[in-house]
């Protein structure tokens, strides 16, 4: 086992890449989780923090993004501090930049004077609405990107207000994973250019992107008011239903041979059968079709439709609550939990797979002296610049085999 971990740790397709991540909330760390998954030496720059001062996660409360990389505490409000960070900068690949835009051109780091010192530095910018635009100063989160990306809209049963699904698509999906694959392209492009660049990742611009199909066919499946359509809650084949037990399944039948399947599963006999079948896409029929759906599915408990279905290809599955996810039997065939509630990294690189078992940070500054004799400071220098305050260390751990 410990064979195969080195191998693939040796084999890991960002191997080599280091990455400097401003610590910022949750689309920046997961971008730069991704990428410590995939071998990049990811070291998240931290603020120093005084006595009093609240900090963002303790020891009780680890960053679940911050495993595989490592923490150095800097003041950037300090000269020396300035002097630390800009000596990161030049033997940097990456610079994952969370801030609003200005907030590093106010520190000294705008992307001008960064690329002079490093040419070859790649510096994402990751922000809600961009750096341009009349909202670009602005302060938001998840559920404004959305809006303004016509995504929001899309959500919700009919006559109600739209429904926003958590702060999954435009802060990870359309943001962080989106700013990830933006640093990669920009890592390929820089193999045959030798040159940086500036990464704009806005995440109206990456959730607008993520719904181009849906956005651009719209007639494909939208003919009415939201929640009245194919794929948002209007029609009984594409929905969710509560079973006997109180819990839920997803049925999916969207093409004709799995409505039929669905069908047989469900037991309906062959006359009922052929009139459902003719009433598929009959949008005048759906409303009571979903009610017979629905009491059909209320005979049986979730896991009981389960195994009926397991006979039946008719898009059927559970609907798992996140203590049942990573035993449910598929899931754990493939191993796409690592660890009760922690996802194995995707997409899965058969020859040079993602190592998700890295150490999580547990304090802000856990690396600091490590990092700096990385950068070439001396045991006398560290210690001279934690005590002016310009660094922090607080228990460094060498061997980071502390896991989440």
């Amino acid at each position: 086992s410990k064979n195969i971990n080195l191998i693939c740790l040796m084999a890991l397709p960002l191997k080599g890449v280091r990455v400097l991540e401003l610590a910022g909330l949750a689309p920046a760390p997961f971008c730069g989780m991704v990428l410590a998954d995939f071998g990049a030496d990811v070291i998240r720059v931290d603020r120093v923090y005084l006595e009093g001062q609240t900090r963002p996660f303790t020891e009780s409360i680890p960053d679940p993004l911050s495993r595989g990389k490592r923490s150095i505490a800097i003041n950037l409000k300090t000269d020396e501090g300035v002097e630390v960070f800009s000596r990161l900068i030049v033997k940097a690949d990456v610079l994952i930049d969370p801030f609003r835009p200005g907030v590093l051109e106010k520190l000294g780091f705008g992307p001008n004077e960064m690329l002079k010192s490093n040419p070859r530095l790649i510096i994402a910018r990751l922000t809600g609405f961009g750096q341009n635009g009349s909202l670009s100063s602005k302060a938001g989160h998840d559920i404004n990107y959305l809006a303004i990306a016509g995504v929001l809209g899309l959500f919700g049963p009919n006559g109600t207000p739209p429904m926003f699904p958590m702060n999954l698509l435009a802060d990870f999906a359309g943001g962080g994973l989106a700013c990830a694959l933006g640093i990669v392209l920009a890592l390929f492009e820089r193999a045959h250019s030798h040159k940086g660049q500036v990464i704009d990742a806005a995440m109206v611009d990456g959730v607008a992107y993520l719904s181009t199909f849906v956005t651009s066919r719209v007639k494909l499946w939208k003919t009415g008011p939201r929640g009245t359509n194919w794929v948002d809650g209007g029609a009984p084949f594409y929905n969710t239903y509560v079973t006997s037990d109180g819990k839920y399944v997803a049925l999916g039948a969207i093409e004709t041979q799995f409505y039929r399947a669905a069908l047989k599963g469900l037991g309906f006999s062959k006359e009922e059968r052929k009139e459902l079948v003719a009433s598929q896409h009959d949008t005048t029929a759906w409303p009571k079709m979903k009610q017979i759906f629905a009491a059909r599915f209320k005979e049986k408990t979730r896991d009981e439709w389960t195994k009926v279905f397991e006979k039946y290809d008719a898009c059927l599955t559970p609907v798992l609550t996140s203590e049942e996810m990573t035993t449910f039997d598929h899931n754990a065939s493939r191993k796409t939990f690592v660890r009760p509630r922690i996802p194995a990294p995707a997409p899965r690189l058969l020859r040079t797979p993602a190592v998700s078992s890295g150490p999580i940070i547990k304090k802000c500054g856990q690396h600091t002296t490590e990092v700096m004799v990385e950068a070439g400071y001396s045991s006398e220098q560290i210690n001279r610049l934690v005590t002016k305050g310009a660094v922090e260390r607080r228990h460094d751990a060498p061997d980071r085999k502390s896991k989440l």
